[in-house]
């Protein structure tokens, strides 16, 4: 099955750096979206250095004998060590640097998404969207737990905390969603620079408005006239006959 990708990744209005950090590997059949956390300096680190093992790992000659779960699993446990063993054994100064990480990976005709943290994949089939990750966030944990409306989450003080992320702690335990993929499916993935910003009714809009090349602007556009607080990543993939 043939498909299209798009990303646009932009630092925001507050920000003085973009934490964000992104891969397209259409030979892998890889994409990736992170979303760095620990300081100015921390964040970075952790999301280039997530992205770039999960693509070695990726890259091992006997990948393609192993299933796509285990390849995952192993890209998300040696992307947490090495980058909590490089705070803790090189830079001090970084100790506490982690980051979310969202991938999907093709296979044949499934898709295979890995997340940890609170960016987000979404599958879109016109003209509905849903949201295929689950956040690991305090926000989501309190709407699970049914503490918290959804009126009440604008106001949520700690909407911003995470529960799970690659490199904070040595171990981590990613979510693995595997989809069989139809012609016609869009995937988008985002860091919560989007998310955060433009809620899940006004991304849908923007996808079933626009056509598959102009969305990834469309949404970073609409993330920075809501105000631009955060980094914001959004890529897109497109399948088709």
């Amino acid at each position: 099955m043939k498909f299209d990708s798009w990303y646009l990744t932009d630092k925001g209005l507050r920000r003085d750096s973009n934490q964000d950090s992104c891969l397209i590997n259409r030979e892998l059949g890889l994409f990736i979206v992170a979303d760095g956390m620990g300081g100015h300096s921390g964040g970075e680190v952790a999301s280039s250095m997530a992205v770039e093992t999960v693509e070695e790992i990726m890259l091992q000659p006997d990948a393609v004998k192993k299933s796509p779960r285990e390849m995952i699993l192993l890209a998300y446990e040696e992307a947490s060590k090495r980058i909590f063993d490089k705070a803790a054994n090189e830079r001090p100064e970084l100790a506490g640097m982690g980051t979310t990480m969202v991938m999907s990976y093709i296979r044949g005709k499934h898709l295979y998404v890995g997340n940890v943290g609170d960016s987000r994949c979404y599958l879109f089939k016109r003209p509905h969207l849903w949201q295929i990750t689950e956040d690991h966030s305090l926000l989501n944990e309190q709407l699970r737990a049914g503490v918290m409306s959804e009126e009440q989450v604008r106001q949520f003080v700690g909407r911003n905390v995470i529960t799970r992320s690659v490199g904070y702690e040595r171990d981590v335990y990613p979510d693995i969603i595997e989809r069989e993929i139809f012609p016609g499916e869009m995937f988008l993935m985002c860091s919560d620079g989007l998310s955060g910003l433009v809620d899940d009714k006004r991304i849908s809009e923007i996808l079933n408005q626009n056509t598959p090349d102009k969305i990834v602007k469309a949404c970073v556009e609409q993330a920075l006239a809501n105000g631009g607080d955060d980094n914001v990543t959004v890529m897109l993939l497109h399948f088709h006959e």
